[in-house]
């Protein structure tokens, strides 16, 4: 039996995120999750500590060279992490 209420479960799961004003956050872990999938894996496993505060992302890494490899590429990872996220959630990222 079909209910007036019957919604689909990613449908209910946005809404409930909207309603708890955790949408923001769920998509920031999201990801962060992702990391390895948007970079690849060497950038993973160089990549020692991440993490968002307020539209910015932190990544700290192991490699210096890799930092200012990723440093000149900046504007690129932000579109296409904005990209995996179907949202611009973020806007800046810093390499430590």
């Amino acid at each position: 039996m079909s209910g007036v209420n019957d919604k689909p479960i990613k449908e209910a799961l946005e809404e409930m995120l909207d309603a708890f004003h955790l949408k923001q956050k769920f998509q920031q872990q999201k990801l962060i999750a992702s990391w390895e999938k948007v970079m690849g894996s060497t950038v993973a496993n160089r990549t020692t500590k991440i993490f968002f505060s307020d539209k910015k992302l932190f990544i700290y890494l192991s490699s210096s060279s890799l930092r200012h490899e990723l440093l000149t590429m900046r504007e690129e990872i932000i579109k296409k992490l904005n990209q995996e996220a179907g949202t611009e959630i973020l806007t800046e990222i810093i390499f430590s």
